[in-house]
């Protein structure tokens, strides 16, 4: 019979990604048995992190402050705006290329079988942040899947519409990849090769 306690750490730790019950016990018994400064150190930056980390109010990011960093950089070029998935997919892009403008993270795609549609991906705020008249180039960089590509279309047309010009980062990323699992040659070339829409 297992002790309580630690099959509760055990369940709690298979919330992760990717994590089944062999790995989830072989964390616990690392944690408790030879790391549990290390433990400790993960259960305060955790609890920490869960408390003070929302969404940035413009780009909806992950942020510990009403504006993320990027936002709040008056350097960046305020005339392009690259659009993402995912939280993930703009520390991506940071890292592989030389993008120096804006993101908005939709935190999702569009998906009709899931019931995702235009207002639950915050569309509503990017058309908004379109009607501002700053924007030059919305530069999509949804994942290169179904969902990503009907995403990227609907918010090409937005974009047209708005007299924006509308570009997709060229496809060096495979159908089917997700960015922030893409190498950062690939993600570069894909990105500096944009396409009209």
């Amino acid at each position: 019979m297992q002790e309580p306690i630690l099959q509760q750490l055990m369940d709690a730790l298979r919330c992760l990604p990717g994590v089944g019950p062999k790995s989830a016990q072989r964390m616990a018994f690392h944690l408790l048995e030879r790391d549990r400064q290390g433990a400790f150190h993960l259960a305060e930056s955790l609890a920490e992190a869960v408390d003070k980390i929302g969404h940035c109010h413009t780009c909806q990011t992950l942020s510990s402050m009403v504006e993320c960093l990027i936002c709040s950089d008056q350097r960046r070029d305020q005339q392009l705006l690259c659009v993402v998935e995912t939280p993930a997919d703009v520390m991506a892009l940071e890292t592989a290329t030389s993008f120096k403008g804006l993101y908005f993270v939709l935190n999702g795609r569009l998906s009709p079988l899931d019931g995702l549609g235009p207002a639950d991906i915050g569309l509503d705020k990017l058309s908004e942040r379109i009607n501002q008249g700053v924007l030059t180039e919305i530069i999509l960089a949804t994942n290169p899947t179904v969902e990503g590509e009907a995403t990227a279309h609907y918010i090409g047309e937005m974009a047209k519409k708005m007299n924006v010009r509308a570009t997709r980062i060229a496809h060096g990323v495979p159908l089917g990849g997700e960015l922030e699992y893409i190498d950062s040659g690939t993600l570069s070339h894909a990105f500096s090769g944009r396409n009209d829409v």
